[in-house]
């Protein structure tokens, strides 16, 4: 009789015990749950790969990876599509609504988005220092058909509406780089095209201070800013949004690294 009255305390006990360890482990993975959702309120992310250049990989390293890597914070309103990854470094805020991520991962603060932005700083002054260099201060870039080359505006550059043309001429790894002193800014409606076999992959934008594309502009290659990059309602970016000190501001744009 003793020992079935001690059977059924004994049983009692562990019956009890594994209660309290389901309910722990069930409140933890409740709070992991919960951190996901937190973290996909802002990003959407499926994990598939995007397909940089041989030329993206040689100049940009790590950060080839990303469509859109900040320095201090990202940010966006509306409705906006990213294929390719989405990071900051050093900083670790992304504000706003939802970025509807196709591609690619988010990363904030991590090793991987501290890496993109140490290949980030070289390929700025390596861009920035590209010799031999076309001087074109002082023209707006409306209208031209640019071949593949580099070109140099010693302060502000701008594309006042219209088109910009670059011709490949045939080529496939044509590349053109542009060195821009200060502030680079689009007029809204604006177009960059790449023509005749081109990749919009391998067209480099180093610029000294902000890019601001208006609204509605098409824009096209690797927008490698030392401050802030900004997108305003509906501008399209075949290519990469990369600020190595400043914010990258989005709203209802759709940013991916294709041609």
């Amino acid at each position: 009789m003793n020992d079935n009255i001690n059977t059924i305390q004994m049983t009692t006990q562990y019956t009890t015990l594994i209660f309290v360890l389901l309910t722990i482990m069930s409140a933890n993975c409740s709070r992991i749950s919960n951190r996901n959702n937190f973290v996909k309120t802002f990003l959407s992310e499926t994990h598939t790969n995007i397909s940089p250049t041989p030329d993206n990989n040689a100049v940009l390293g790590r950060a080839a990876m990303y469509a859109v890597l900040a320095g201090s914070k990202t940010t966006n309103s509306g409705s906006t599509t990213v294929v390719g990854s989405v990071g900051v470094s050093p900083g670790t805020a992304f504000a706003g609504t939802a970025v509807n991520m196709s591609s690619g991962e988010f990363h904030a603060g991590d090793a991987s988005s501290l890496g993109a932005q140490a290949d980030l700083t070289n390929a700025y002054n390596n861009l920035a220092n590209t010799p031999g260099a076309i001087n074109k201060t002082g023209t707006d870039l409306v209208g031209l058909t640019l071949g593949p080359g580099a070109y140099k505006f010693n302060v502000a550059c701008a594309l006042s509406g219209g088109i910009l043309t670059l011709d490949a001429q045939g080529n496939s790894n044509a590349k053109w780089i542009f060195q821009i002193g200060t502030t680079f800014i689009t007029a809204a409606n604006a177009t960059v095209r790449v023509t005749n076999g081109g990749s919009a992959l391998n067209v480099y934008w180093q610029v000294g201070s902000a890019a601001t594309f208006n609204t509605g502009t098409i824009m096209v290659g690797n927008v490698v800013a030392y401050a802030a990059i900004s997108f305003g309602a509906g501008a399209t970016l075949h290519g990469r949004a990369l600020a190595r000190v400043g914010e990258v501001n989005m709203l209802s744009n759709s940013i991916q690294v294709s041609n």
